[in-house]
């Protein structure tokens, strides 16, 4: 008998405290369990567990065993796992959760070059602007732009995102265009209600982080329409610089404010505390670690 299922079934035995409850962990029948468990007693030359009518404890041999036997189970599946994923890729589904407008503008491409090596792996990309709940709703992975604040989840830090405040050159020919910050309360401004501070645009100034109370003539919860509304020449909007840069760049927008003046927005990758990170889940992290490495520039 393979010792791995042996210590399979004698862990769940443990942990579950009898045989019937381990062996439905495990998908087995009681007696089998208790075979197994048997098997590994007698190859091992000792006694792993006390049975009562009960309940089943553990002896000495036992709580050692158990105490290092998970961890050597989880490297052998992880490195079986290796094995059989460098042959024939990642399956499965991942279930990802990011912002609306990151999620369009960024991450379903780079997501789709994550999954393009591994033609079983199946990618549900779901986009809201609200925090999902990762447990209720079964996602494996979140991005989430701004401050965390459910302590409960894990997360890995994949950069900052730039803001910029910029017009469109047809805007600041008709309205002139502001020397400071200051100034903003003289134009037709833009508000994308998803950032947090709204309808305070946060800046430094000396050091310290300032926030400017600015009125809007437009407010809408979209980075994209505020940029598009921009691009018409409707006012000056305050947005990330993963919608705006590429605008900047053609001049179809000016940005008007030194980035250094603006704040930067941390960006994480969230998901759900558990004794193991799925192999495919932790690629998808590193993946996107690399991937966003221009956002720790």
């Amino acid at each position: 008998m393979d010792i791995t299922e042996q210590l399979r079934a004698f862990v769940a035995t443990a942990r579950a405290g009898s045989f019937t409850a381990g062996a439905e962990q495990l998908g087995i029948s009681n007696r089998l369990a208790s075979k197994y468990v048997a098997e590994l007693e007698d190859r091992l030359g000792t006694r792993l567990l006390q049975r009562t009518t009960r309940r089943i404890g553990l002896t000495p041999a036992g709580e050692r065993l158990l105490a290092e036997a998970p961890s050597v189970l989880d490297g052998l599946d992880d490195l079986l796992g290796a094995v059989s994923e460098q042959s024939r890729g990642f399956s499965g589904v991942l279930r990802i959760s990011a912002p609306v407008t990151f999620g369009e503008v960024y991450l379903a491409e780079m997501l789709a070059r994550f999954a393009a090596p591994h033609p079983d792996l199946v990618i549900d990309l779901t986009l809201s602007d609200a925090a999902t709940d990762l447990a209720a709703e079964g996602i494996d992975l979140a991005f989430r732009i701004g401050q965390l604040r459910d302590q409960a989840l894990r997360a890995r830090k994949l950069g900052e995102i730039g803001m910029r405040v910029v017009a469109s050159p047809a805007y600041l020919e008709r309205a002139g265009r502001p020397a400071q910050i200051a100034d903003l309360t003289d134009h037709r401004c833009i508000h994308d209600t998803n950032h947090s501070a709204i309808p305070h645009w946060r800046y430094r100034e000396g050091g310290e982080i300032a926030a400017l109370p600015v009125p809007a003539q437009i407010r809408v919860n979209s980075g994209r329409a505020a940029c598009e509304l921009a691009l018409a020449g409707h006012g000056i909007t305050y947005g990330p610089e993963f919608v705006l840069e590429p605008e900047i760049a053609a001049g179809r927008l000016v940005s008007l404010f030194p980035p250094e003046t603006l704040l930067r927005i941390p960006l994480h990758a969230v998901y759900l505390d558990g004794p193991r990170l799925p192999r495919k889940l932790r690629a998808l992290i590193d993946f996107a670690y690399e991937d966003t490495r221009s956002l720790r520039a």
